[in-house]
């Protein structure tokens, strides 16, 4: 949970600048890479993960526009990325009309109270989680996979290192 708005900036341009890179792996075509037929498509994570700031956020009060969580994802991954940067820009210049006393206002999240810091510990750990699955169907869909939270496997010889046997 944060506690000081500082901190959340701080974090926030890391994962932003994280949820980006993997975002702007993608290509058109990998949009519709989907584990099962029945489970989201990469282009439906994607856009999820795009739609989610503005959904979360205006629960706290915050307006920062964007998509609508119910638009359909655009058949474009530049549209993708386009709504996810802008969304992402407007969640920090929201949260920097805050003080650090604003995050302990606790607002309804989905059935429950959340204090806003909560809530913004929920956004960073939301974006994760579905990079994560993101950079699964990446995979399967012959793309290369950026690092995130270090290298990943075809990034290990730029860094002068054998990758990670399997």
């Amino acid at each position: 949970m944060f506690r000081r708005v500082a901190d959340f900036q701080k974090a926030w341009e890391q994962e932003k600048a994280s949820t980006l890179k993997v975002l702007r792996a993608m290509t058109d075509a990998s949009l519709s890479q989907a584990v099962t037929s029945d489970g989201r498509t990469l282009g439906r994570l994607a856009w999820h993960v795009a739609t989610t700031l503005g959904e979360m956020m205006e629960r706290t009060g915050l307006k920062i526009g964007g998509p609508s969580h119910e638009a359909p994802p655009p058949p474009s991954a530049a549209a993708i990325v386009a709504a996810y940067d802008e969304a992402a820009r407007a969640v920090a210049k929201g949260v920097s009309g805050w003080s650090d006393a604003t995050l302990e206002v606790e607002d309804d999240m989905y059935g429950q109270r959340w204090s806003r810091g909560l809530t913004l510990q929920a956004l960073v750990v939301h974006q994760a989680h579905h990079r994560g699955q993101m950079t699964v169907l990446m995979r399967q869909a012959g793309l290369k996979v950026p690092g995130v939270y270090g290298p990943a496997r075809e990034e290990w010889t730029a860094y002068g290192m054998q990758p990670p046997a399997v």
